[in-house]
């Protein structure tokens, strides 16, 4: 009976253990050991290539606190800064195209073909109706204006050469000089495709490449057309974006027509494309509208002009005989005679007299021009150079002549006068000399220095 009891009962603890039984109840969990530190990720820049061994900091940059605060400084420094960033993306573009084209030159002639060819794409040509095996096309893709003949227009050379990407072209053509001899769809190197897009840059290279230039330029496209020909196609209006007026960019053709034509063998010159056309009658056809607009720019210039001469030379010619101070009635000399500002006011009226006029002549001459093709080569320029400059002479000596008739005027007492007018008075010179500057640096530039337009001034193919 007692056996039974004790058995379905709890099992009896000692009592020398009872109090290590509490002790491990009351007792808390124990504490786990500190996690280790938080794992951060290392944080590696990423490579910064090498400047080239040329460059150097600018010494003229100070560093640190003394900064200077003036706000000149300040547009230099910011102007500075953006174009050595400018520059700076430029050559790690530059030097990312070495990296990759370094890869692609050890691969195989037909890889590096599949690379420079891009992807091919059909012609639509709902004329043939036959492939270029002489097999029939289907008649659904007949339907769709779709034949088998295969063109690669995204052809990485040629695309660059037409958006003018002459670094990309340069360094293809050191890696592969062969590149200088293929041929695009249309059958145009890429000294073709230069002219057509007159891409000036890129054209300059043909003179580093010695004789084979007189191999180049007489290859002809599938229509017959020579270089001669591409250039005597007008080009499109957003190449002359850094021509000012229409009569120069009638000029900036000519000069193109005149560099192409004797780059290309003389017999050459007179050879029909397949329309049964010659380089120059094309030109002149293409131009035709071109010439008739420079034309209305051109009278439009120097009638608008000879107006402000002709104004100048009224007023310089009345102010001769009205010198200021007034003459002696009874001798008829000028009663400050021996005064410098009066000799000053004298010279400079004369010499605006004669400027002027002669500025209306010039102008005169521009509008009784016959306005041929030739005649905005050379004898237009000139003219409305020369015009504008006599002009701008004749206003700053108009302006001369005026500041020192106040200074013969005033005792020197009010030397403030005479000193503040002049400096007004410079406003016209300044400000026509801002507006007309660049009509006048590009007329110069055109045609004083169109020699050297077109030639390399160093060699950066191979050197």
């Amino acid at each position: 009976m007692n056996t039974a009891s004790t058995s379905s009962g709890p099992p009896a603890i000692p009592l020398n253990q009872q109090n290590d039984t509490i002790v491990q109840i009351v007792s808390p969990v124990p504490v786990p050991p500190p996690l280790p530190p938080r794992w951060k990720p290392k944080i590696v820049s990423p490579p910064v290539l090498p400047l080239p061994p040329r460059w150097k900091p600018p010494s003229y940059l100070p560093d640190g606190p003394n900064l200077p605060r003036s706000g000149l400084f300040n547009v230099f420094l910011g102007v500075h800064v953006m174009r050595w960033t400018m520059w700076s993306k430029e050559f790690q573009a530059l030097h990312l195209l070495r990296l990759i084209w370094g890869i692609v030159a050890k691969m195989s002639k037909h890889d590096i073909a599949e690379i420079l060819r891009g992807p091919r794409v059909r012609v639509q040509n709902k004329n043939k109706d036959k492939d270029d095996k002489g097999e029939a096309i289907p008649k659904s893709e007949i339907a769709k204006g779709y034949t088998t003949e295969w063109s690669y227009p995204s052809r990485v050379l040629f695309v660059a050469t037409k958006m003018g990407n002459t670094h990309f072209v340069i360094e293809l053509i050191r890696s592969d000089p062969e590149l200088i001899w293929k041929l695009d769809d249309k059958g145009k190197t890429i000294f073709h495709l230069a002219v057509k897009h007159r891409q000036i840059n890129i054209y300059k290279l043909i003179y580093e490449i010695g004789a084979m230039k007189h191999l180049i330029t007489p290859i002809k496209d599938k229509k017959g057309n020579n270089m001669l020909h591409m250039v005597s196609k007008s080009a499109k209006q957003s190449r002359f974006r850094d021509v000012s007026g229409v009569a120069l960019q009638m000029q900036r053709e000519l000069l193109w027509f005149k560099e192409v034509e004797q780059m290309i063998p003389p017999h050459y010159r007179q050879r029909k494309n397949g329309d049964n056309v010659t380089p120059q009658d094309l030109f002149t056809k293409t131009h035709e509208k071109l010439v008739t607009k420079g034309e209305d720019w051109m009278k439009n210039t120097a009638s608008q002009c000879m107006v402000v001469a002709t104004l100048i030379t009224t007023i310089v010619f009345a102010a001769a005989f009205t010198l200021p101070g007034g003459y002696n009635q009874g001798t008829g000399i000028p009663f400050f005679c021996k005064e410098p500002a009066l000799i000053i006011f004298v010279i400079a009226d004369a010499v605006s007299l004669i400027s002027s006029s002669t500025s209306i002549l010039m102008f005169l001459a521009i509008l009784t021009s016959r306005y041929a093709e030739r005649d905005f080569l050379e004898s237009l320029p000139k003219k409305l150079l020369f015009g504008l400059a006599t002009l701008f002479l004749s206003i700053m000596t108009m302006m001369i002549a005026f500041s020192a008739s106040f200074f013969v005027l005033y005792d020197k007492k009010v030397k403030w006068i005479p000193i503040t007018i002049t400096g007004l008075a410079g406003m016209p010179v300044i400000l026509f000399a801002i507006l007309q500057f660049r009509l006048l640096g590009d007329v110069f530039y055109s045609t004083y220095r169109s020699r050297y337009l077109f030639k390399p001034k160093k060699r950066i193919l191979y050197f």
